[in-house]
């Protein structure tokens, strides 16, 4: 069984090679440039909250502060993807075999004391501008999968693999368009719409969506908190 990752990322990788063949445009270091300038401005404006989560995280549910998840980027290289810890210690050993519903309802179980608000508000994200800036996700593409649920997915969705041209995403079309519960094959097609556009355009529109959707979701949150 200790074999099973690393028969995994070889699964992964040797898609990521069909990505090679996929051309480069000068737009993608346009959004490059946009994620690295954006990124650090956004880590420098959330600076001021950031200790202090980190602090009620730590006081509330003890160590680790963060959660490091193994995700799948760019040419199938397999990165560590960093949150807010908002599940109890060891949660993804339990809930890594689960998707869909059964997932959200298995992880409502494992929530911390502060986790739910910290989803709610999507606090719990900053961290992610990090992964952002050492260029292991951009802030429009995709949103990252576990290794694990890959070689089924591509199973499942033959074009599945074609989701490799990109970093993938702290946001995307899926996320603004459709929510949580929407089918793998539906958030598939807006990915790959992403992916042939991939435009400036589309990239600061989909942001200005995701920042009214994340001020929506923080208000109701503090609303929340506050009864």
């Amino acid at each position: 069984m200790a074999t099973e990752p690393h028969s995994s990322d070889s699964f992964i990788l040797r898609f990521g090679e069909l990505t090679q063949a996929s051309p480069t445009r000068p737009r993608d270091a346009v959004l490059r440039a946009l994620d690295v300038f954006l990124s650090a401005f956004f880590l420098l404006v959330t600076s001021p909250i950031t200790i202090p989560i980190a602090l009620v995280v730590l006081l509330t549910s003890g160590r680790p502060v963060f959660y490091r998840g193994e995700r799948v980027g760019r040419g199938g290289r397999v990165f560590e993807m960093l949150k807010f810890r908002t599940l109890n210690p060891s949660a993804e050993d339990r809930l890594g075999p689960f998707l869909g519903d059964e997932l959200v309802r298995r992880t409502r179980v494992e929530t911390t004391a502060i986790g739910g608000w910290l989803r709610a508000t999507q606090l719990d994200e900053i961290p992610q501008l990090w992964n952002v800036v050492r260029g292991d996700m951009s802030l429009v593409g995709p949103r990252p999968i576990r290794p694990r649920f890959f070689a089924s997915l591509v199973e499942e969705l033959p074009a599945y693999w074609q989701r490799l041209v990109v970093r993938p995403g702290l946001t995307g079309l899926a996320q603004v368009r459709r929510g949580y519960e929407t089918s793998m094959a539906e958030k598939l097609a807006h990915d790959l719409e992403w992916i042939a556009d991939r435009s400036v355009r589309l990239y600061l529109r989909t942001l200005a969506s995701t920042a009214w959707r994340v001020l929506g979701q923080f208000a109701r949150g503090l609303s929340g908190r506050s009864r």
